[in-house]
């Protein structure tokens, strides 16, 4: 019987083991880091020889930074930053010269100098802004799927006003986070204010857009609001357990 159940223990483990492991990150895999980064858009880091490491910003264009938009399944590129937009990153840095047609499946597969190879330090980091990256939810009390709504746009992020702020400009907020539907549309700061700039008030979503930038507003930075009226949203994505 000790050597039936001991076996059977060991089936135990090794089948646990398999469910619970995480596979290593391939060579060639590529993630969005860094100081303000979502998941669409931060420092541009690769994964080679058990490492990540960033990429360096010479020559880094809009060229490159569409391979790496539509590599991370996030859209068109709006922004290819440079000198550590989103903060310097540590130890490796793989790529230099980047040199992409904007054909490439990867950005591995552009020229480059070789893995390794380059005459940089991480103060010259490259990262991207992609389309399907130029909003976060952000503030006091704020979840991934919960928070001040705020918009990348002109190298800077802003917050959106709360005139007519309705469920369904909320609802295209959550889908486009991947947060599922709208529970609310939070009026008056209620994450907190945001600072500098204001660039949507206004907005009139149908409730189709793929972006809250494709819904009707007054204009990009164009608004007759103060940050006492940051709008914010409230998705079904976000899970509370208690």
């Amino acid at each position: 019987m000790g050597n039936i159940q001991q076996r059977k223990l060991r089936y135990f483990i090794l089948v646990s083991l398999c469910l619970t492991s995480t596979p290593p990150a391939a060579d060639g895999q590529i993630r969005l880091a860094g100081s303000g980064s979502t998941r669409c858009a931060g420092r541009v880091e690769i994964y080679y020889n058990t490492t990540w490491g960033t990429v360096c910003d010479d020559d880094w264009d809009l060229t490159d930074a569409g391979v790496v938009c539509r590599q991370m399944h996030c859209g068109t590129a709006l922004s290819a930053s440079q000198s550590a937009h989103f903060g310097e990153g540590t130890g490796q840095i793989w790529l230099d010269d980047v040199g992409c047609s904007g054909s490439e499946r990867s950005i591995t597969e552009c020229q480059h100098r070789g893995f390794g190879t380059h005459n940089c330090g991480h103060g010259e980091d490259a990262g991207v802004v992609c389309s399907d990256g130029q909003i976060r939810l952000a503030g006091s009390g704020s979840t991934r799927c919960a928070g001040r709504v705020e918009i990348y746009y002109n190298t800077t992020w802003g917050t959106v006003c709360d005139d007519d702020w309705d469920l369904t400009d909320a609802g295209v907020v959550c889908r486009q986070m991947h947060c599922g539907t709208a529970l609310s549309a939070s009026q008056s700061a209620h994450f907190g204010e945001g600072t500098d700039q204001i660039w949507l008030d206004d907005v009139g979503c149908s409730g189709s857009e793929r972006s809250l930038t494709e819904c009707q507003h007054n204009g990009f930075g164009t608004h007759n609001c103060g940050h006492s009226e940051d709008a914010g949203v409230v998705c079904s994505g976000e899970k509370t357990f208690g």
